[in-house]
């Protein structure tokens, strides 16, 4: 096929493409209605990413399951849902899921699911695999009231939007034409022009020379510098971060007739000594991530007190922004860049703010055109005046760490977040909290089952009670037996008692495992 033709196909599929997303528009007030909707779901979870970062997540083949909170929208009678996934689910976990949908008979629920799966362990994403296969495209559609139907997936790429056209149906996700919005470097872009206070840093660069260069530079503007913060501009969950610390060549910035070219060679020197927040990263291969995905540097933010707060937003298909959630992100690794858990909402010092500044950059995503859900991820320091400054550091164009818990509340609860003070409110009135994780692992978990948690979680009562609207929901459960890695939400009334809930099921699962 030659280029013209090739160009004319192209050209067609994203026409298409946006004639699809023009329907979610159309459809938009019904979809909202959440408990008159009548609509077929399809949920394709597929962690369409670098593999090379992706391989960085422990039990990330397993990650497909943290949309499962997708089945508490069987809660309505009248909707479909299909869930995609690469190797099959284990029923009880399906199960496990559906028990938790009050006044809907199990029964009713569980013939409005269909679950499908490729059947393929392959390190390639779920939405390939689907593409790879004619036949169950098929099957998808025939599963699918096509008029009634839309899809949702973790993050969207040429991949998702490929099914999407392939099934006529439309993908309710960001154009990835815009993908680069959500990258380091975009980031940096939608900061600088909404005006958003962010970290001193370079421009995207693709070679080494180049970043020693945009590092130097940064030194140079800020001669105080104690650590920078090299990033992959496509990592994920900070496993593509790595800290460049300056003191051992501290000497070479202080005489201030150093030449650009000697910094940037002393520094140079410095990239195969930089720590590396994924335990399994090195230097020999992170070099060569480099040309492939491209990188910056940032000033790393120092602070005695410094929190990691997020703000999390959408943008409709009527092109209405939304905020939606606060967070305070708890963060670990060696230098405290990778997301392990969070906790709702956000800090009252700061959540309004928060809010505030995900409006904006919101809007700005919104006039580029960009769609559904958003994420802001930030770096927050105590002054000595009591007050807290916000930097921002990333924007998500994708579901997040943070985005099953809240939707996990908000399914289970149909309540309803509220700007003016940026909590969430059940029907009843009740203010909700919750703690968060996709990595509450202990060497002391692996060989667990799925069957045994849930022993574990009757016998002890640690699952959510309807009744009271708190509790723990547990995800990443097939994580339990290779990895010793568990997923969970507690939620309470109060922050003091959504953290007691989850650390009582920390407790419960030392005590039952230590005993073997």
């Amino acid at each position: 096929m030659d280029h013209q033709n090739m160009g004319f196909i192209a050209r067609e599929s994203t026409q298409r493409f946006r004639e699809l997303q023009i329907q979610l528009r159309d459809r938009w007030q019904n979809i909202e209605q959440f408990e008159q909707s009548d609509y077929d779901i399809l949920v394709v979870p597929s962690l369409t990413l670098d593999p090379s970062e992706l391989k960085k997540v422990e039990g990330s083949h397993h990650y497909e399951e943290r949309l499962l909170f997708s089945l508490i929208r069987l809660r309505n009678p009248r909707n479909r849902l299909v869930y995609l996934t690469s190797q099959p689910l284990a029923p009880i976990i399906i199960d496990y899921y559906l028990q938790l949908l009050p006044g809907i008979p199990f029964s009713h629920a569980r013939e409005r699911l269909v679950t499908l799966t490729t059947y393929d362990a392959a390190e390639k994403p779920l939405s390939q695999k689907i593409l790879e296969r004619p036949r169950l495209i098929e099957r998808i559609r025939q599963s699918l009231r096509l008029d009634k139907a839309y899809m949702i997936c973790f993050n969207s790429t040429p991949l998702e939007r490929e099914l999407s056209i392939q099934l006529d149906i439309p993908l309710w996700a960001v154009d990835p034409d815009l993908l680069h919005l959500g990258t380091k470097s975009g980031s940096r872009q939608v900061f600088a022009e909404t005006g958003i206070p962010h970290p001193d840093g370079s421009q995207l660069v693709w070679t080494i020379g180049d970043l020693a260069i945009a590092a130097a530079e940064l030194w140079q503007r800020q001669p105080d510098l104690k650590r920078m913060v090299v990033k992959l501009n496509e990592g994920f969950s900070g496993e593509g971060n790595a800290i460049l610390c300056l003191d051992t060549i501290a000497e070479i910035n202080q005489n201030g007739k150093t030449s650009l070219a000697d910094r940037s060679a002393a520094i140079c020197d410095l990239f195969a000594s930089m720590r590396f927040q994924s335990n399994h990263e090195t230097w020999s291969n992170y070099a060569r991530r480099i040309p492939e995905l491209g990188a910056i540097v940032e000033a790393f933010i120092e602070g005695e007190e410094k929190r990691s707060p997020s703000v999390q937003g959408r943008i409709t298909p009527t092109g209405e922004v939304e905020i939606l959630s606060t967070h305070d992100q708890i963060l670990g690794g060696s230098d405290g860049q990778v997301y392990l858990g969070c906790s709702f909402p956000a800090d009252a010092a700061y959540r309004l703010k928060l809010q505030e500044i995900g409006l904006a950059i919101g809007k700005n995503l919104a006039s580029k055109g960009a769609l559904e859900r958003y994420g802001v991820d930030f770096v927050a320091v105590k002054q000595a005046n009591g007050n807290w400054d916000l930097q921002a550091i990333e924007i998500n164009l994708r579901k997040g760490g943070t985005t099953h818990p809240f939707m996990t509340l908000r399914f289970l609860t149909n309540g309803k977040f509220q700007l003016e003070d940026g909590k969430f409110y059940s029907r009843q009135g009740q203010e909700k909290y919750y703690v968060a994780t996709d990595n509450l692992q202990k060497p002391q978990y692996r060989g667990l089952l799925p069957h045994d948690l849930m022993d574990i979680i009757a016998y002890h009562r640690l699952h959510f009670d309807s009744s009271t609207e708190t509790g723990t929901v547990f995800h990443l459960m097939s994580c339990l037996s290779e990895f010793g890695k568990l997923g969970l939400t507690s939620i309470g009334n109060s922050p003091a008692e959504a953290q007691a809930i989850y650390a009582q099921v920390e407790q419960v699962l030392d005590q039952e495992t230590n005993r073997m």
